[in-house]
């Protein structure tokens, strides 16, 4: 019984999926290799990104993208606590 939820949650057998990971990981990384593009550039870009946007203020986001930051800090934490109390009824 609890390997078929966590079968159901991974979305597949472990095992598979590790090797889908593995694969898609080296793939992933060939990539962005062969691009220069390194994870910790990515974060770096990430990061100034939000800052500079923080340092703008929310008015840059405009009333549409500041409501709907303030709905997504509430949506989505209770989205996810329902999908994983979800996956216990099955």
């Amino acid at each position: 019984m609890a390997n078929g939820t966590l079968e159901r949650f991974l979305g597949g057998s472990p095992g598979r999926v590790l090797l889908r990971l593995v694969f898609l990981s080296f793939v992933a990384g060939v990539l962005m290799s062969a691009l220069g593009l390194y994870p910790l550039d990515l974060l770096d870009g990430v990061i100034t990104f939000i800052r500079r946007l923080w340092e703008a203020g929310f008015e840059a986001l405009g009333r549409v993208g500041h409501y709907f930051v303030l709905g997504a800090m509430v949506v989505v934490p209770v989205w996810l606590v329902l999908r994983v109390l979800d996956l216990g009824k099955r």
